[in-house]
């Protein structure tokens, strides 16, 4: 009984260390505050994104899981393409075009994330 214990926990580890990530490839001493126009979104799980064009290039952000947006306001119909938004947080080490946000402001609200 005792090994089947031991070995179940080592073919869960595999599975636990994806399940959620660290933030350590985000860059926390590069603060980033974006304005532009929302063109696609998800409110999704494990975190909600939307894609933000800027003039001059489209970023990739990393919003909060959806239970913590629609606890602290932010709805899915907020994020629709085509509303204006102003994104701060934190560029993506290794992935030029992604940042982790920290708070959005759209429809005139600001809303913390973290």
């Amino acid at each position: 009984m005792k090994r089947r214990l031991i070995l179940a926990g080592i073919l869960a580890l595999p599975a636990l260390s994806l399940a959620h990530h660290g933030w350590s490839e985000y860059d926390s001493s590069q603060a980033l505050k974006l304005t532009g126009r929302i063109v696609e979104y998800g409110y999704e799980h494990p975190h909600g994104h939307v894609r933000l064009e800027t003039p001059g290039k489209t970023w990739l952000c990393v919003l909060a899981p959806p239970s913590r947006m629609q606890n602290r306001g932010l709805t899915k119909e907020m994020l629709k393409p085509g509303a204006a938004a102003t994104i701060e947080g934190y560029p993506n080490r290794g992935k030029p075009e992604e940042m982790r946000a920290e708070r959005i402001t759209v429809g005139g609200k600001t809303i913390e994330l973290r």
